[in-house]
């Protein structure tokens, strides 16, 4: 994509690659996103405008990178409105639009010290620490869902007949 003009249409295909997303789930996001309309040709082929891209990377960061789910983001985009995630997209604050009125109305419980709206966020794991191999993590995650499983069948035994 570095030899495209930053203003050129991409297909789907850059933009999966650029958001390291499968294309698949670009098309998933348009059935969540009503903003999202990707210009398309003949046979259903998808270009993504340059204010469409930025409103892919905004909707990725939001997801994978702070853990939004997609209700959360709906919210933002009918609140804050399309311009404001893609300004996120570009590298932007992942704050409140700045201005009044409904845009500026905080969308996460750490902005303006507002309660949280209860899907906004989907549960937030600690980071991998850095240096530890896959081999490391893997073997701590099935140490932990052994013990998870153990937990469950304890509480899942009928309880010992008294003698």
């Amino acid at each position: 994509m570095d030899t495209k003009s930053p203003d050129a249409f991409r297909t789907i295909s850059e933009v999966a690659e650029d958001l390291d997303v499968p294309q698949h789930v670009l098309r998933f996001w348009e059935t969540r996103f009503n903003q999202i309309k990707p210009l398309k040709r003949g046979g259903g082929r998808r270009y993504y405008r340059p204010d469409d891209v930025a409103l892919l990377k905004g909707i990725r960061r939001l997801l994978y990178g702070e853990g939004y789910t997609i209700k959360g983001l709906q919210r933002i985009l009918k609140e804050q409105g399309p311009r404001h995630v893609q300004a996120i997209g570009r590298g932007g604050p992942i704050g409140p639009a700045s201005g009044a009125g409904p845009s500026s109305a905080p969308a996460r419980a750490d902005h303006a010290g507002e309660a949280p709206h209860a899907d906004d966020r989907a549960p937030r794991h600690p980071p991998v620490p850095e240096g530890l191999d896959d081999i490391t993590v893997l073997t701590a995650v099935m140490a932990e869902l052994g013990e998870c499983r153990r937990i469950l069948e304890r509480a899942l035994k009928p309880a010992a007949e008294p003698a």
